[in-house]
C-alpha cells in the first residue's frame, strides 16, 4: 500500500471554516470515484502547535493508483476548484507501507 499525505497553509485570507470544510467535503468526496483510493480522510480541526492548516491522509493499493489519482479528472476539479485557489504552500509524503 502506499501512503500519500499532504499538508497545506492556507493564505491568510481564506484561513476560516467554511474554506476548511470546502477542501474537506471535495476531497472526501473522492471516496468511491478514483480506482485504487483505498482510504482518504482530512484533517481541518488542530492544535495551536501545528503550523499546516489542513491534512490530507490517504492510501491508495499501489504507486500506480497514486498516479492515476493525481490525473484523474474528479481530483483535478476538486483540486482547481477547492484546493489550489486558498492555499499558499503544500507539502508532501509519499511512502510504501
Amino acid at each position: 500500500m502506499v501512503k500519500h499525505i499532504i499538508l497545506w497553509k492556507l493564505k491568510e485570507e481564506y484561513n476560516n471554516d467554511t474554506v476548511k470544510q470546502g477542501i474537506k467535503d471535495g476531497l472526501q468526496s473522492l471516496k468511491g470515484k478514483i480506482p485504487g483510493l483505498i482510504e482518504i480522510k482530512v484533517q481541518t480541526e488542530s492544535l495551536s502547535s501545528s503550523t499546516a492548516d489542513v491534512m490530507l491522509y490517504s492510501v491508495f493499493e499501489n504507486e500506480q493508483a497514486l498516479k492515476g489519482y493525481s490525473v484523474h479528472p474528479e481530483h483535478v476539479a476538486v483540486a482547481n476548484g477547492k484546493v489550489r485557489p486558498f492555499t499558499q504552500n503544500r507539502s508532501c509524503i509519499d511512502f510504501v507501507e
